[in-house]
Protein backbone atom coordinates (compact mmCIF):
# COMPACT_ATOMS: atom_id res chain seq x y z
CA UNK A 1 0.00 0.00 0.00
CA UNK A 2 3.02 2.09 0.68
CA UNK A 3 4.20 1.46 -3.33
CA UNK A 4 0.55 2.68 -4.24
CA UNK A 5 0.80 5.88 -2.26
CA UNK A 6 3.85 7.06 -2.92
CA UNK A 7 2.41 5.89 -7.09
CA UNK A 8 0.10 8.18 -6.30
CA UNK A 9 1.70 10.99 -5.28
CA UNK A 10 4.35 10.84 -8.15
CA UNK A 11 1.55 10.54 -10.76
CA UNK A 12 -0.15 13.54 -8.96
CA UNK A 13 3.11 15.63 -9.48
CA UNK A 14 3.50 14.75 -13.02
CA UNK A 15 -0.25 16.02 -13.51
CA UNK A 16 0.54 19.00 -11.94
CA UNK A 17 3.91 19.65 -13.74
CA UNK A 18 1.83 18.88 -16.91
CA UNK A 19 -0.85 21.12 -16.44
CA UNK A 20 1.33 24.24 -15.02
CA UNK A 21 3.57 24.08 -18.07
CA UNK A 22 0.71 23.79 -20.44
CA UNK A 23 -0.77 26.71 -18.96
CA UNK A 24 1.63 28.84 -19.34
CA UNK A 25 2.32 28.10 -23.29
CA UNK A 26 -1.60 28.09 -23.54
CA UNK A 27 -2.62 30.96 -21.00
CA UNK A 28 -5.44 28.49 -20.04
CA UNK A 29 -8.41 30.05 -18.28
CA UNK A 30 -11.86 30.25 -18.22
CA UNK A 31 -12.24 34.02 -16.75
CA UNK A 32 -9.90 35.17 -19.90
CA UNK A 33 -11.96 32.83 -22.24
CA UNK A 34 -15.12 34.82 -20.98
CA UNK A 35 -13.63 38.00 -21.31
CA UNK A 36 -12.84 37.65 -25.04
CA UNK A 37 -16.13 36.97 -25.40
CA UNK A 38 -17.29 39.95 -23.68
CA UNK A 39 -15.00 42.43 -24.94
CA UNK A 40 -15.38 40.97 -28.71
CA UNK A 41 -11.61 40.29 -29.03
CA UNK A 42 -10.01 37.84 -31.17
CA UNK A 43 -9.29 34.47 -29.22
CA UNK A 44 -10.02 30.68 -28.41
CA UNK A 45 -9.55 30.75 -24.77
CA UNK A 46 -13.40 29.70 -24.24
CA UNK A 47 -13.30 27.35 -27.18
CA UNK A 48 -10.02 25.38 -25.83
CA UNK A 49 -12.50 25.04 -22.35
CA UNK A 50 -15.11 23.57 -23.88
CA UNK A 51 -12.40 20.91 -25.87
CA UNK A 52 -11.58 20.16 -22.17
CA UNK A 53 -14.59 19.87 -20.87
CA UNK A 54 -15.65 17.24 -23.53
CA UNK A 55 -12.33 15.43 -23.33
CA UNK A 56 -13.14 15.14 -19.22
CA UNK A 57 -16.70 14.13 -19.64
CA UNK A 58 -15.82 11.28 -22.56
CA UNK A 59 -13.03 10.11 -20.77
CA UNK A 60 -14.37 10.40 -17.11
CA UNK A 61 -17.47 8.54 -18.34
CA UNK A 62 -15.56 6.18 -20.05
CA UNK A 63 -13.66 5.49 -17.25
CA UNK A 64 -16.81 4.58 -15.19
CA UNK A 65 -18.08 2.73 -17.83
CA UNK A 66 -14.81 0.25 -17.94
CA UNK A 67 -14.73 -0.12 -14.31
CA UNK A 68 -12.11 1.58 -13.60
CA UNK A 69 -13.70 3.94 -11.00
CA UNK A 70 -16.58 4.71 -9.26
CA UNK A 71 -17.57 8.24 -8.41
CA UNK A 72 -20.67 7.33 -6.41
CA UNK A 73 -18.92 8.98 -3.13
CA UNK A 74 -17.73 11.81 -5.08
CA UNK A 75 -17.94 14.88 -3.56
CA UNK A 76 -20.19 16.42 -6.45
CA UNK A 77 -22.79 13.17 -6.51
CA UNK A 78 -23.73 13.91 -3.19
CA UNK A 79 -27.35 13.92 -3.07
CA UNK A 80 -27.71 16.59 -0.26
CA UNK A 81 -26.39 20.23 -1.62
CA UNK A 82 -27.33 23.59 -0.13
CA UNK A 83 -29.87 26.02 -1.98
CA UNK A 84 -27.94 28.80 -1.26
CA UNK A 85 -24.64 27.79 -0.87
CA UNK A 86 -23.56 26.99 -4.77
CA UNK A 87 -25.29 29.90 -6.00
CA UNK A 88 -23.62 32.18 -3.31
CA UNK A 89 -20.59 30.72 -3.70
CA UNK A 90 -20.49 30.58 -7.28
CA UNK A 91 -20.82 34.15 -7.28
CA UNK A 92 -18.57 35.37 -4.90
CA UNK A 93 -16.11 33.00 -6.60
CA UNK A 94 -16.74 34.60 -9.88
CA UNK A 95 -16.77 37.89 -8.63
CA UNK A 96 -13.68 37.34 -6.97
CA UNK A 97 -11.91 36.08 -9.75
CA UNK A 98 -12.51 39.00 -12.09
CA UNK A 99 -10.84 41.01 -9.50
CA UNK A 100 -7.75 38.71 -9.23
CA UNK A 101 -8.25 38.94 -13.23
CA UNK A 102 -8.07 35.05 -13.28
CA UNK A 103 -8.71 32.11 -11.08
CA UNK A 104 -6.50 29.67 -8.45
CA UNK A 105 -5.29 27.88 -10.92
CA UNK A 106 -4.26 30.86 -13.59
CA UNK A 107 -2.89 32.25 -10.41
CA UNK A 108 -0.54 29.39 -10.18
CA UNK A 109 0.87 29.30 -13.82
CA UNK A 110 1.46 33.47 -13.38
CA UNK A 111 3.28 32.81 -10.14
CA UNK A 112 5.45 29.96 -11.77
CA UNK A 113 6.57 32.66 -14.58
CA UNK A 114 6.94 35.14 -11.93
CA UNK A 115 4.08 37.10 -11.12
CA UNK A 116 3.91 38.49 -7.54
CA UNK A 117 0.71 39.74 -8.03
CA UNK A 118 -0.35 36.20 -7.96
CA UNK A 119 1.29 34.89 -4.90
CA UNK A 120 -0.78 37.71 -2.54
CA UNK A 121 -3.69 35.95 -4.78
CA UNK A 122 -2.96 32.39 -3.29
CA UNK A 123 -2.02 33.76 0.44
CA UNK A 124 -5.62 35.10 0.29
CA UNK A 125 -7.20 32.78 -1.24
CA UNK A 126 -5.48 29.76 0.77
CA UNK A 127 -6.04 31.43 3.63
CA UNK A 128 -9.63 32.42 3.49
CA UNK A 129 -10.86 28.71 1.92
CA UNK A 130 -9.46 27.43 5.55
CA UNK A 131 -10.71 29.92 7.43
CA UNK A 132 -14.61 29.55 5.89
CA UNK A 133 -13.80 25.60 5.74
CA UNK A 134 -12.80 24.88 9.79
CA UNK A 135 -11.63 28.22 10.80
CA UNK A 136 -13.47 31.16 12.26
CA UNK A 137 -16.49 30.85 9.54
CA UNK A 138 -16.86 27.43 10.04
CA UNK A 139 -19.62 27.12 12.60
CA UNK A 140 -21.71 30.08 10.48
CA UNK A 141 -21.27 28.04 7.44
CA UNK A 142 -22.65 24.49 8.34
CA UNK A 143 -25.11 26.20 10.35
CA UNK A 144 -26.59 28.13 7.02
CA UNK A 145 -25.70 25.04 5.27
CA UNK A 146 -27.96 22.66 7.83
CA UNK A 147 -30.78 25.62 7.80
CA UNK A 148 -31.09 25.14 3.80
CA UNK A 149 -30.30 21.79 2.75
CA UNK A 150 -31.89 19.79 -0.55
CA UNK A 151 -32.34 16.42 -0.33
CA UNK A 152 -32.29 15.50 -4.33
CA UNK A 153 -33.90 12.40 -5.60
CA UNK A 154 -31.77 13.04 -8.78
CA UNK A 155 -27.90 14.36 -8.72
CA UNK A 156 -27.20 13.40 -12.48
CA UNK A 157 -28.78 13.11 -15.49
CA UNK A 158 -27.07 9.44 -15.46
CA UNK A 159 -29.99 8.36 -13.12
CA UNK A 160 -32.55 8.90 -16.10
CA UNK A 161 -30.13 6.73 -18.73
CA UNK A 162 -27.02 5.46 -20.36
CA UNK A 163 -24.09 7.75 -18.75
CA UNK A 164 -22.56 7.54 -22.04
CA UNK A 165 -25.52 8.20 -24.20
CA UNK A 166 -25.62 11.85 -21.52
CA UNK A 167 -21.95 12.04 -21.78
CA UNK A 168 -21.78 12.11 -25.90
CA UNK A 169 -24.74 14.15 -26.19
CA UNK A 170 -22.98 17.12 -23.99
CA UNK A 171 -19.05 16.31 -25.84
CA UNK A 172 -21.25 16.67 -28.96
CA UNK A 173 -22.20 19.93 -28.26
CA UNK A 174 -18.64 21.20 -26.68
CA UNK A 175 -16.89 19.78 -29.61
CA UNK A 176 -18.94 21.62 -31.90
CA UNK A 177 -18.64 25.14 -30.39
CA UNK A 178 -14.79 24.54 -29.89
CA UNK A 179 -13.83 23.32 -33.15
CA UNK A 180 -15.96 25.88 -35.26
CA UNK A 181 -14.31 28.88 -36.81
CA UNK A 182 -11.43 29.25 -38.97
CA UNK A 183 -7.70 27.69 -37.83
CA UNK A 184 -4.53 29.39 -37.15
CA UNK A 185 -1.15 28.17 -35.63
CA UNK A 186 -2.95 30.26 -31.94
CA UNK A 187 -5.80 28.55 -32.30
CA UNK A 188 -4.67 25.12 -32.84
CA UNK A 189 -2.28 25.83 -29.72
CA UNK A 190 -4.96 26.38 -27.23
CA UNK A 191 -6.96 24.02 -28.64
CA UNK A 192 -4.26 20.85 -28.28
CA UNK A 193 -4.18 22.67 -25.02
CA UNK A 194 -7.37 22.37 -23.85
CA UNK A 195 -7.51 18.60 -24.51
CA UNK A 196 -4.72 17.87 -22.61
CA UNK A 197 -5.85 19.99 -19.67
CA UNK A 198 -9.29 17.60 -20.21
CA UNK A 199 -7.00 14.68 -20.12
CA UNK A 200 -4.96 15.38 -16.96
CA UNK A 201 -8.56 15.34 -15.20
CA UNK A 202 -9.33 12.25 -16.48
CA UNK A 203 -6.11 11.10 -15.65
CA UNK A 204 -6.65 12.42 -11.58
CA UNK A 205 -9.62 10.49 -11.62
CA UNK A 206 -7.86 7.35 -12.56
CA UNK A 207 -4.86 8.17 -9.91
CA UNK A 208 -7.07 8.68 -7.31
CA UNK A 209 -10.09 6.61 -7.96
CA UNK A 210 -7.97 2.90 -9.62
CA UNK A 211 -4.55 3.57 -8.99
CA UNK A 212 -5.07 5.05 -5.28
CA UNK A 213 -7.95 2.51 -4.23
CA UNK A 214 -7.77 0.83 -0.89
CA UNK A 215 -10.02 -1.43 0.19
CA UNK A 216 -9.20 -1.19 3.92
CA UNK A 217 -9.19 2.79 4.07
CA UNK A 218 -11.31 3.52 1.04
CA UNK A 219 -11.58 7.43 0.16
CA UNK A 220 -13.73 9.40 -2.31
CA UNK A 221 -11.96 9.40 -5.21
CA UNK A 222 -11.44 13.35 -6.29
CA UNK A 223 -9.39 14.93 -9.38
CA UNK A 224 -8.14 18.64 -9.78
CA UNK A 225 -9.47 21.23 -7.86
CA UNK A 226 -7.56 24.57 -6.95
CA UNK A 227 -8.95 26.14 -3.94
CA UNK A 228 -8.99 23.97 -0.41
CA UNK A 229 -5.42 22.58 -1.94
CA UNK A 230 -3.98 25.71 -2.26
CA UNK A 231 -5.31 26.57 1.59
CA UNK A 232 -3.79 23.12 2.50
CA UNK A 233 -0.32 23.46 0.65
CA UNK A 234 0.01 26.77 2.96
CA UNK A 235 -0.78 24.39 5.95
CA UNK A 236 1.38 21.76 5.10
CA UNK A 237 4.49 24.22 4.23
CA UNK A 238 3.82 25.33 7.90
CA UNK A 239 3.19 21.81 9.82
CA UNK A 240 4.82 18.96 7.61
CA UNK A 241 5.97 17.25 10.06
CA UNK A 242 2.27 16.89 11.36
CA UNK A 243 0.99 16.29 8.00
CA UNK A 244 1.13 13.88 5.48
CA UNK A 245 0.84 15.03 1.39
CA UNK A 246 -2.09 14.48 -0.17
CA UNK A 247 -2.48 14.19 -3.84
CA UNK A 248 -3.81 17.70 -4.33
CA UNK A 249 -1.05 19.14 -2.96
CA UNK A 250 1.62 17.84 -4.67
CA UNK A 251 -0.76 18.65 -7.69
CA UNK A 252 -0.34 22.26 -6.83
CA UNK A 253 3.32 21.99 -6.03
CA UNK A 254 3.62 20.22 -9.44
CA UNK A 255 1.57 23.31 -11.33
CA UNK A 256 4.23 25.81 -9.72
CA UNK A 257 7.10 24.14 -10.77
CA UNK A 258 5.57 22.94 -14.22
CA UNK A 259 5.37 26.74 -15.42
CA UNK A 260 8.22 27.68 -13.98
CA UNK A 261 9.75 25.47 -15.92
CA UNK A 262 8.70 26.41 -18.96
CA UNK A 263 8.89 30.22 -18.95
CA UNK A 264 12.27 29.59 -17.77
CA UNK A 265 12.83 27.57 -21.13
CA UNK A 266 10.85 29.81 -23.47
CA UNK A 267 12.79 33.06 -21.40
CA UNK A 268 8.94 34.05 -20.58
CA UNK A 269 10.45 34.40 -16.69
CA UNK A 270 9.56 37.74 -15.31
CA UNK A 271 9.38 39.20 -12.03
CA UNK A 272 6.03 41.34 -11.46
CA UNK A 273 4.81 43.20 -9.31
CA UNK A 274 1.49 45.51 -8.33
CA UNK A 275 1.14 48.77 -10.06
CA UNK A 276 -0.51 51.11 -7.44
CA UNK A 277 -2.01 50.28 -3.98
CA UNK A 278 -5.62 49.81 -5.18
CA UNK A 279 -4.29 47.11 -7.29
CA UNK A 280 -2.88 45.21 -4.09
CA UNK A 281 -6.55 45.93 -2.92
CA UNK A 282 -8.00 43.89 -5.57
CA UNK A 283 -5.76 41.22 -5.75
CA UNK A 284 -6.79 40.77 -2.22
CA UNK A 285 -10.43 41.11 -2.18
CA UNK A 286 -10.51 39.02 -5.15
CA UNK A 287 -8.33 35.92 -3.46
CA UNK A 288 -10.65 36.48 -0.35
CA UNK A 289 -13.69 36.35 -2.51
CA UNK A 290 -12.51 33.07 -4.23
CA UNK A 291 -11.33 31.55 -1.27
CA UNK A 292 -14.79 31.77 0.82
CA UNK A 293 -16.98 31.17 -2.28
CA UNK A 294 -14.61 28.38 -3.61
CA UNK A 295 -15.95 26.58 -0.02
CA UNK A 296 -19.36 27.84 0.16
CA UNK A 297 -19.60 26.46 -3.96
CA UNK A 298 -17.38 23.32 -3.47
CA UNK A 299 -15.09 24.33 -6.06
CA UNK A 300 -13.31 26.60 -8.65
CA UNK A 301 -13.63 27.05 -12.32
CA UNK A 302 -11.44 23.92 -12.51
CA UNK A 303 -13.18 21.93 -9.65
CA UNK A 304 -16.42 22.45 -10.38
CA UNK A 305 -16.07 23.36 -14.23
CA UNK A 306 -14.12 20.66 -15.09
CA UNK A 307 -14.01 18.04 -12.88
CA UNK A 308 -17.34 17.98 -11.01
CA UNK A 309 -19.39 18.60 -14.55
CA UNK A 310 -17.25 15.60 -16.01
CA UNK A 311 -19.06 13.82 -13.38
CA UNK A 312 -22.46 15.30 -14.95
CA UNK A 313 -23.54 16.22 -11.67
CA UNK A 314 -26.37 18.76 -11.58
CA UNK A 315 -24.85 20.73 -9.06
CA UNK A 316 -21.39 21.35 -10.83
CA UNK A 317 -23.39 22.98 -13.44
CA UNK A 318 -25.17 25.42 -11.34
CA UNK A 319 -22.45 26.20 -9.55
CA UNK A 320 -20.11 27.40 -13.15
CA UNK A 321 -23.22 29.29 -14.53
CA UNK A 322 -23.07 31.79 -11.06
CA UNK A 323 -19.12 31.61 -11.66
CA UNK A 324 -19.89 32.95 -14.82
CA UNK A 325 -22.56 35.08 -13.52
CA UNK A 326 -20.56 36.85 -10.69
CA UNK A 327 -17.42 37.33 -13.29
CA UNK A 328 -20.63 39.01 -15.65
CA UNK A 329 -21.43 41.17 -13.11
CA UNK A 330 -17.91 42.98 -12.40
CA UNK A 331 -17.30 43.23 -16.04
CA UNK A 332 -20.59 45.10 -16.02
CA UNK A 333 -19.97 47.39 -12.95
CA UNK A 334 -16.36 48.11 -14.98
CA UNK A 335 -17.75 48.85 -18.01
CA UNK A 336 -20.33 51.46 -16.38
CA UNK A 337 -17.80 52.58 -14.06
CA UNK A 338 -15.47 53.50 -17.55
CA UNK A 339 -18.95 55.03 -19.06
CA UNK A 340 -19.09 58.12 -16.18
Amino acid sequence: MEQSASLVLGLGLLIGVVFGAVGQVTGFCYYRGLKERWTQQPGSKLQSCALALAVAILGTQLSVALGWIDLTQAIYLTPRLSWLMLPLGGLLFGYGMALANGCGARALVLLGQGNLRSLVVLLFLGISALVTLSGLLGTLRLTVANQTLLHLSHVSPAQWGSPLLWAGLAAVILLWFALKGPTSEHRTRNLIGGAIIGLLVVASWLTTGWIGADPFDPVPPSSLSFVLPVGETIQYAMLATGMNLKFALVVVMGLVLGSAGSALIRKKHQLQGFDSPQHLLRSMWGGCLMGIGGVLGMGCTIGQGLSGISTLAFGSVVTLVFISLGAWLHHIRTHKAQLV
